[in-house]
């Protein structure tokens, strides 16, 4: 039967002679028998082992799980479980390595749209960023709120036209005034908005916020730090913001 030195099992296996050494050293790939001289020999049985250890290392198996499978009298029962584990931690690194992806060409986005650049500017797009999410929910919660306002409108509309019945429409128009005004409050204390300018996120006040021109993602206003006026960035609120009375 064929014997190999670590250099030659090295090769044979498309590894270093350090990695055969590190193995021996962790006890899950001792040679089969040593020279007279003292160099380790490694049989072909030893040959096809080093093979499955390469193999379970390029699967992210660890040394110790690889270890505590060589020496398993009924492997099966335990390889399906280490697998089942690796598989789970995989994907949630994968899971991170695509947000961290996504934030990646976020920010490279967000810089493109930068007129001028600053430190700051990267702080503005991660604060962007971050209360993404958060600002999503409570676009939503406007939207279903806004629905049955929408539904009362249009059918006060069609039986206006459609039967006369003009008094539902003047039920819709009394009842969306301080309806629209409660939604807009709630909403308002939600968000804060980033001054291009001086890069403060701050809150305005009602009455600013209310009347101001805006579109889904800015909104113009005066910051109440600098006093800048123009489109800020809308963010959800945090707790280290600068509130406008």
């Amino acid at each position: 039967m064929s014997k190999y030195t670590t250099g030659e099992l090295a090769k044979l296996c498309d590894v270093t002679v350090r990695t055969v050494q590190y193995y021996d050293n962790r006890g899950i790939l001792v040679p089969s028998e040593l020279s007279e001289g003292g160099r380790r020999l490694y049989s072909e049985d030893d040959v096809t082992r080093m093979k499955i250890i390469c193999f379970l290392r390029e699967l992210g198996l660890s040394i110790d799980s690889i270890r505590q499978l060589l020496i398993e009298k009924n492997p099966g029962s335990v390889i399906s479980l280490l697998l089942d584990q690796q598989e789970k931690a995989l994907k949630e690194a994968i899971s991170v390595r695509e947000e961290q992806l996504s934030k990646l060409s976020e920010l490279k986005a967000g810089l493109k749209r930068e007129n001028e650049f600053s430190i700051d500017s990267i702080g503005d797009i991660a604060h962007t960023m971050t209360s993404k999410k958060e600002l999503k929910k409570v676009h939503r919660v406007m939207l279903l709120a806004g629905i049955p306002l929408s539904v009362l409108q249009w059918s006060s509309i069609i039986l206006w036209i459609t039967k006369g019945i003009w008094w539902l429409f003047l039920l819709w128009v009394i009842v969306t005034i301080p309806y629209g005004v409660i939604l807009s409050r709630w909403y308002l204390r939600k968000v804060a908005y980033i001054c291009p300018q001086c890069h403060t996120v701050f809150k305005p006040s009602f009455k600013a916020a209310f009347w101001a021109r805006h579109t889904p993602a800015t909104r113009t206003l005066t910051c109440t730090s600098c006093g800048h006026h123009g489109f800020c960035v809308e963010v959800t609120d945090g707790s280290e913001v600068t509130e406008h009375v």
